[in-house]
């Protein structure tokens, strides 16, 4: 697939980094998680084809600014609506992992006309307490940065297939490999989700897929209330998946996201 790189330049003058895959209308756009790139979905993109892919570096993150003045929720809504705009033919659909469903459902809640379809793999309204985002911080502040080689990172990282996105995702720099991330950034990114976002996850008309992973971060009951408060809602539920489902149970993922978004 023929891609090209992009950028906006955010309110802020943050630089927002984008990659367009060359395709058949409606385009798809797709969100990484916290800590994540787009990279991580490139095999994504290949598999929808011949569908027209935009995979968006969020603020903070791979190729776009990387210690931005401004992480709210609301400055992340408004770059993908910069990049969909940039971009514009018609509705898009809109993918997001994690953070990245979490930005999408407020996209889709603040500006419905952009948004066709949505689709949100382990995401909901948000929350979360202090001492998860202290721990997070804390697991990121310990990569013993820079690292010499890949084969270093992996030995550090593990081989799940998180680690692994993480590991082939690093950046050469003059002393070693480093994260294409801050980890105070992703501290502060997490604070502006602290709290859920139920007004404007129920204000939500668009068609949305909540794509699900049984070893996955949410709980029978969190999920059965993010359904419970959507309007127009279908569950998928990927077996033998984690958080991270697009990497470990690609074959499901990318059948679920074909059969949401494929159909008339």
């Amino acid at each position: 697939m023929a891609a090209e790189h992009r950028e906006v330049t955010a309110f802020d003058g943050a630089t927002i980094a984008y990659t367009v895959f060359a395709g058949a209308e409606p385009a798809i756009v797709i969100l990484h998680g916290l800590a994540g790139s787009s990279n991580e979905f490139v095999p994504t993109a290949t598999a929808l084809a011949p569908r027209r892919m935009i995979l968006v570096d969020q603020r903070g993150h791979g190729a776009s600014t990387r210690t931005p003045a401004d992480v709210s929720r609301l400055a992340f809504v408004d770059d993908v609506v910069r990049v969909i705009e940039a971009e514009w033919r018609e509705p898009v659909d809109l993918v997001g992992q994690s953070m990245g469903a979490h930005t999408a459902m407020l996209v889709a809640a603040h500006r419905p006309e952009l948004i066709r379809r949505l689709v949100m793999l382990e995401g909901d309204a948000g929350g979360g307490s202090a001492d998860d985002r202290a721990a997070i911080g804390s697991f990121f502040r310990s990569w013993p940065v820079p690292f010499a080689d890949r084969a270093e990172a992996h030995a550090f990282l593990g081989d799940g297939a998180l680690a692994r996105a993480w590991a082939g995702d690093l950046e050469r720099r003059a002393d070693g490999l480093r994260p294409r991330f801050d980890p105070d950034v992703m501290v502060r990114v997490l604070e502006g989700m602290s709290a859920p976002n139920w007004r404007e996850w129920e204000s939500v008309r668009t068609p949305t897929l909540a794509v699900y992973a049984d070893g996955g971060m949410f709980s029978e009951a969190r999920k059965a209330e993010f359904l419970r408060r959507g309007q127009d809602v279908t569950r998928t539920d990927l077996v033998g998946a984690s958080h991270d489902a697009h990497l470990d149970a690609f074959e499901e993922w990318t059948a679920a996201l074909r059969s949401f978004l494929f159909s008339e």
